[in-house]
Order: structure tokens, then C-alpha cells, then sequence
């Protein structure tokens, strides 16, 4: 579409662009906007304007399906008779906009006090969320986390107000502290942001508190106009329904770094993991996932490859393939810094080792010798044995980090595939597209 030599488009061809990006990105909803004004540029009909959406789309979505679909063309195509009829769908009763109340009823940390890492195991109680909160092995869970009070307070404090004053969100009106604390996102800088409060950037990766250290007081509106809407935080669930019916696991890495001589934190991290007490309620839902879920013939072999905190969502794996007695041979990847201090759920794990769920276990720890070890390291390391399993119609699955990891991860089973099938890089790739086609080779990435 966006090559010189596309040909131009019949002007029978309508068209409208709905795009969803993040105002906290420069080149906002750029994608859409390209797109747009290409299929304009090459002679199709708009039939309704481009709408960009940000973080808090509903309204600007449900405007843009309006404006959509009661134009002319839309209006006749739906009334021809080829058109499929609607088809009625029950909402969940819980969802992004109306989370369900969930205790927390533990949370351990799993990492050594000594690690550089700080990862806690959070677990939930569904009581009385009944079938709308049923999840399937390998889906997430939405958390509407609360900011940290100190920030809250910090805020306050830099723009000279009490949290007292009323502030109108698209909610409705409601208390400043109310806002700062649950509905606003005090951290992101965003264009918005800088335009109106009238300020730069005073540097790279910085946040509100450090605009408003030096802009001094601020009005309540102003500063209100200035925050971009809090927004859920999606986690892969780390346990099975039919290992644990009525709550849901998580596996939490706590964020924590300093910079410009301030501690900074993830908001929902360390709500789970510092701040929210035993007993203490937050807003979930269930995020379902279309196909990252284990194999539903219990006989195929299964891959799974979860460094760190990755490894969540394959112990809910392992707990479902348990509970259902797969008799399908298994094989993890995990690993992390130090075996002594990074070894997410070891018991469990080696538990599953011995007694056989585990058909294989490959360990790699980056920081215990003088070479370092990952996961994709010991994947080649084991080259013919991990081919000959995609042979058998194994299951290949990843989750962790998308910038190094999981593309490091793809470029070594490229060349285990191409060493297996004595091909070239071409080969071996249309090969993976053909596993991911069957859903064989899923990724769950960020």
C-alpha cells in the first residue's frame, strides 16, 4: 500500500481508519495517520474521518463505529441481503471498565533477599466472581493498581494544593486525591502534558514529579488536564484453575531503580508487592487469550521457553497438563542471573523434574561463571534433540522480553531448523510460519 508503484484504488472502495496508539509516544497514532492519508492519496473514499485513540479509548471508539457504520456505503452494504446477520453477545459481567474486587491472600517473595531482583508470587481470591471469572491456563489478568501515597503526597505538596479542590474527569467530578491516588496516571509524560503545563522536558525518561519540582504551584484543573488517565496493568496468570479453583497466581518482578536522585517504582508491582495488605481488595479481570494456551491433545510434546519472570505463565502450564494427567513429554527452558538466588519456584520445579512431568529441564544462569549462559544457549546446545521434538509435532512457547530475548530465542531456532533440515534460512523460516500457522510455535511477549 505504501510502495511508489501501488496502483491507484477504485473509488468504490470506502474506507475509514480507527487507530489506537499512546499519547505518551511523539509520533502518535503516526501508522493510522499514514494509512489514512494513503488510501486517500491513491483514490479510495473516506466515508468518516480518522479517529486516533489514545490509552482511554472507549468514547473515541464508539463514536468512530457510529460515524462508521451510518454512512451511506456502510448503511447499504448492511442492508443487502448477502450481509450476515448481528449476532448478540453477552458481556462478561466483569471487564476492563468493571473490574471484580479480588483479596489478596498472600504474597511471598520468590527471589533471594541477596538477588538484584525482587520478584514476589501474589496470589488471589476469586470468591464470588463466580463464571465470569473462569480462566483457562495461559490467559492474563487486568489489575487496576492504586498509586503509591508518597508520590500522591509529593504531587500535592510541589503544586501547593490540598487534594481537597474537585476536579471533572470524564468519570464525572471527583476529589483531587481521590484522582491523583486511583484514576490518573502521575508518572507519564506525554506531549499533553508539556503543552499544558507550559513546560519542557528537563530530561530524558523524565517523570510529573519532576516537572512540578521546578514549575511551582499549579491550579487543581490544570493539573488534572495535565495526567493522562490511569491504566490497567495485564499479567500472565501462573497457575491453573484446576490446581487452585477459586483464586489466580501471578508472578511479580518488582520495578525499582533511581535516577535524577529518586527512587522511581512500578505502580502496580509495587502496590502488589509493598503496599497492598493481606486482605487488602484490588480490581482485576480476566484478559482471555485467542491461542497461547497449552495443547489441547494431551499427548503432544510441549516447549516451553520463560526466563525470569516469563516463567509464569508455563507453571500454570505444568499445573494443567498435571491435573489433566497429559501423558505428552515436557521440556522447559528457564534461567535468570544466579541459580542461588534467581530460581523462581525451584521446589516445585524439581519437584516436577523427579517425579517425571518434566521430561527435560534446561537451567542457564548468565552470572555464575565466566561465560555467560541463556536459554538460547542451551536451545543450540541441544539442537538435534529440540528439532527431533518439532519432528514428533511438539509445541514451542515463549514468554519474557520481546527486545532481546525472545527475538534472540527465534534467531536460534532458525538455525536449529535450518540444521535440521539441512536448509537455508528461507527453509527454515516458512517452516516456523507453519508452526505458528497451526498454532504450534506462540509467543507471549513485552
Amino acid at each position: 500500500l505504501m510502495a511508489e508503484d501501488c496502483p491507484p484504488l477504485p473509488a468504490t472502495l470506502n474506507f475509514s481508519v480507527c487507530g489506537l496508539g499512546d499519547t505518551s509516544y511523539a509520533d502518535f497514532n503516526q501508522c493510522a495517520a499514514n494509512i489514512d492519508a494513503r488510501l486517500d492519496a491513491l483514490g479510495a473514499t473516506r466515508v468518516a474521518d480518522l479517529v486516533k485513540c489514545d490509552l482511554d479509548y472507549d468514547d473515541e471508539f464508539a463514536a468512530w463505529k457510529t460515524a462508521v457504520f451510518a454512512s451511506e456505503p456502510f448503511v447499504t452494504a448492511a442492508a443487502t441481503p448477502a450481509a450476515p446477520a448481528p449476532q448478540s453477545e453477552t458481556a462478561p459481567a466483569f471487564d476492563k471498565n468493571h473490574p471484580f474486587m479480588a483479596s489478596l491472600l498472600s504474597c511471598d517473595r520468590l527471589s533471594d533477599p541477596n538477588s538484584a531482583k525482587c520478584v514476589n508470587h501474589i496470589e488471589l481470591s476469586l470468591a464470588g466472581g463466580g463464571a465470569d471469572l473462569d480462566y483457562a491456563a495461559g490467559d492474563a489478568l487486568g489489575v487496576w493498581p492504586t498509586n503509591c501515597p508518597d508520590d500522591v503526597q509529593a504531587i500535592l505538596t510541589a503544586t501547593g494544593l490540598t487534594g481537597r479542590e474537585t476536579v471533572t474527569l470524564k468519570s464525572g467530578p471527583a476529589r483531587l486525591q481521590a484522582a491523583l491516588s486511583t484514576k490518573l496516571d502521575i508518572a507519564t509524560v506525554t506531549p499533553t502534558t508539556l503543552e499544558v503545563l507550559e513546560m519542557d522536558r528537563p530530561f530524558e525518561d523524565a517523570q510529573i514529579l519532576d516537572l512540578l519540582a521546578t514549575k511551582g504551584p499549579v491550579e487543581a484543573h490544570i493539573l488534572a488536564a495535565a495526567l493522562r488517565p490511569l491504566q490497567p496493568r495485564l499479567y500472565s496468570i501462573s497457575s491453573s484453575p484446576k490446581a487452585h479453583p477459586g483464586e489466580v497466581h501471578l508472578t511479580v518482578g518488582e520495578v525499582l531503580y533511581d535516577l535524577a536522585d529518586r527512587t522511581r517504582k512500578g505502580v502496580a508491582s509495587t502496590h502488589l508487592g509493598a503496599r497492598l495488605p493481606a486482605g487488602g481488595m484490588l480490581g482485576v479481570y480476566v484478559q482471555k487469550s485467542a491461542h497461547f494456551h497449552p495443547p489441547a491433545d494431551d499427548t503432544k510434546p510441549l516447549i516451553m521457553i520463560g526466563p525470569g519472570t516469563g516463567i509464569a505463565p508455563f507453571r500454570a502450564f505444568l499445573e494443567e497438563r498435571e491435573a489433566r494427567g497429559a501423558t505428552g513429554k515436557n521440556w522447559l527452558f528457564f534461567g535468570d542471573q544466579h541459580a542461588a538466588l534467581d530460581y523462581l519456584y525451584r521446589d516445585q520445579i524439581d519437584a516436577w523434574h523427579a517425579g517425571g512431568l518434566l521430561t527435560n529441564l534446561s537451567l542457564a544462569w548468565s552470572r555464575d561463571g565466566t561465560e555467560k549462559i541463556y536459554v538460547q544457549t542451551l536451545l543450540e546446545q541441544n539442537a538435534a534433540e529440540v528439532f527431533a521434538w518439532l519432528q514428533e509435532g511438539a509445541a514451542i512457547y515463549i514468554c519474557g522480553d520481546a527486545t532481546r530475548m525472545a527475538s534472540d530465542v527465534e534467531a536460534a531456532l532458525l538455525r536449529i531448523i535450518a540444521q535440521g533440515l539441512d536448509a537455508d534460512t528461507a527453509a527454515a523460516q516458512t517452516y516456523l510460519d507453519t508452526l505458528a500457522s497451526q498454532h504450534r510455535y506462540q509467543r507471549d511477549v513485552y
